[in-house]
């Protein structure tokens, strides 16, 4: 799932020019994907599938505990972050907010739908040799 999420933000990134510097809307493939997940499930189905994806992240990547979801589905804290975060640092909290999302949605609407949203959102990111099916030995959030 994070080699998935580099690659969209990369290419993103390819588009504003490098993903690895901290523009205004540093989170801007979550944002692109809104308009495609508010219309799927509301946009307060958006807003608590982001908030889920950011508790998760948090967990891993510790700085991203000054974020937060508001109400309109925007992140917001990115004016607190850390001076000394440098952007390696922030570029992996954006994979793993980002691979957190696209695993939530693969659980629960599945592969196919989420490739469709992500397809709608960069029609020319190449999808072909991606696997995204949820292995249930591996997957922490399985039943045993």
């Amino acid at each position: 799932m994070r080699s998935f999420a580099k690659r969209l933000i990369v290419c993103e990134a390819n588009e504003n020019k490098s993903a690895k510097t901290k523009p205004s809307n540093a989170f801007h493939v979550c944002e692109k994907l809104r308009p495609q997940l508010a219309t799927l499930m509301g946009s307060g189905g958006f807003q608590a599938l982001l908030s889920r994806s950011l508790a998760l992240a948090s967990a891993e990547v510790p700085w991203m505990r000054t974020l937060q979801v508001k109400p309109d589905g925007a992140l917001g804290g990115l004016g607190e972050l850390p001076a000394q975060l440098d952007l390696d640092r922030f570029f992996e909290g954006r994979v793993v907010l980002l691979a957190q999302l696209l695993g939530l949605l693969v659980a629960f609407i599945g592969e196919n739908l989420t490739l469709r949203l992500v397809r709608e959102a960069w029609p020319k990111v190449p999808l072909n040799d991606l696997n995204l099916a949820i292995n249930p030995q591996t997957d922490r959030r399985s039943s045993t």
